[in-house]
């Protein structure tokens, strides 16, 4: 894909976009880095700006905070207007058309250092056709958060770690917690809990280079059938995520014993339900088909625009934020998790029972397709897995079902792909 034809099939989605561009106006002074950050990191990051300006007096860091609700399509006009920053946080599901479209700079070879201390599946994402695209920031992954009362009453010491032994324990779990509660709340409308089942088959969810689905393999259609059965057997509700008005006093109460959720949720229990909670409440790792299973990794990470004026020092600011000195110490202001290592066991984080788990399910995640349609591809996914649940769809048609929408999805990738061997 050439950089114009890129360029213009952005400049049509910038069309629709209601948002202005930004960057317009006056010109940056030298020696300024324009720096865009979203949500919760765009609040803190400051607070560790003045080390780096410290230690390069020579630039000045300017930082525009973006909501995570327009950033996308916030870099996308940036795009199409050359108005992007120097620098920017991007969710890692978003490198791949950002990548295909050739906004991104590759990594120079000063970044090797970075390469060695990253969770494997995470530096997988930022890797495309064999160049690193991006640096990971920060780091997360859904795991289990589990009622230990309500599991001690079932008569277990901790969560199995296979598909057979926990849905053994969940059936426990169920009895133990009451009648009219369930044991896990796996909301229909959310694509993740079916995807953390999927990758932790041996088949890849895409073949031909990305071009299909593979959503008919052997494998995805037992990870369809095992998510399948618990609904079939009542171990978790037939119910939405806007259908449970208050997750965390439901959790409470015993309506379910185990959630699946990320790292912002440690803080979330912590807040909501209080000190005399606390020792009720633990994280565990996901069980997968004969042990201890894969996730998806989650966070995201940092880029350097192909237009940046001084690549250099985008660059500079890069290792700066990712070194685990600095990410140990975002870690103690924002709670996100480092997506170095080596910056775990500075950051306290290798000895705490809650955030522990994390480190190990990330150890075992696994990349996801790097496609510009991923998003679209495992939202359709979830449609359809929502009918077979419903009763609606044996898990061989859905499965069939998935793979035609997939391949609709990735019609113009399989087009440009044919074209590029062909030429």
């Amino acid at each position: 894909m050439t950089a114009m034809f890129s360029r213009r099939g952005a400049l049509a989605m910038a069309a629709a976009a209601p948002l202005a561009l930004g960057g317009c106006g006056a010109v940056d002074a030298p020696g300024t880095i324009r720096f865009w950050a979203m949500g919760n990191e765009a609040a803190h990051v400051p607070k560790l700006l003045s080390g780096f300006t410290a230690a390069h007096p020579g630039i000045d860091v300017r930082l525009q905070a973006l909501p995570w609700t327009a950033a996308h399509e916030k870099l996308l006009t940036g795009f199409a207007g050359g108005s992007l920053p120097d620098v920017a946080q991007i969710g890692n599901t978003w490198l791949a058309e950002l990548a295909a479209i050739g906004a991104i700079r590759p990594l120079a070879g000063d970044a090797a250092p970075l390469v060695a201390d990253q969770f494997p599946a995470v530096l997988d994402t930022n890797r495309i056709d064999g160049r690193l695209m991006a640096v990971p920031w920060y780091v997360d992954a859904r795991l289990q958060f589990y009622r230990t009362d309500l599991l001690a009453k079932a008569g277990y010491a901790a969560l199995p770690q296979d598909w057979a032994g926990w849905k053994a324990a969940l059936h426990r779990l169920k009895r133990a917690s009451g009648e009219g509660n369930y044991a896990i709340l796996l909301p229909v409308n959310e694509f993740e809990q079916l995807l953390t089942f999927a990758l932790q088959q041996p088949e890849p969810l895409l073949r031909d280079d990305g071009t299909r689905g593979n959503f008919r393999s052997d494998g995805f259609r037992a990870a369809l059938a095992f998510y399948k059965s618990l609904f079939d057997e009542g171990l978790a509700p037939l119910a939405s995520s806007t259908q449970i008005s208050n997750v965390w006093n439901e959790f409470q109460r015993g309506f379910f014993s185990v959630y699946l959720s990320g790292p912002w949720t440690v803080g979330d229990l912590k807040s909501r339900l209080g000190p005399d909670f606390e020792g009720k409440w633990a994280t565990a790792a996901m069980p997968g088909p004969s042990g201890p299973g894969a996730a998806a990794p989650g966070g995201s990470s940092l880029v350097v625009f192909s237009t940046a004026r001084d690549p250099q020092a985008a660059g500079a600011l890069v290792r700066y934020l990712s070194d685990p000195v600095v990410q140990a110490r975002f870690n103690a202001i924002s709670g996100d998790l480092p997506a170095r290592p080596s910056a775990w066991a500075a950051a306290g984080l290798s000895g705490d029972r809650l955030m522990a788990p994390f480190g190990e399910q990330l150890g075992r995640a696994r990349a996801v397709p790097k496609v510009p349609e991923w998003e679209r591809i495992v939202s359709e996914m979830q449609i359809v897995a929502e009918q077979a649940v419903r009763g609606k769809m044996t898990v061989d048609a859905a499965a069939t079902e998935i793979d035609a929408r997939a391949d609709r999805l990735l019609e113009k990738r399989r087009w440009m792909v044919e074209k590029g061997r062909a030429a």
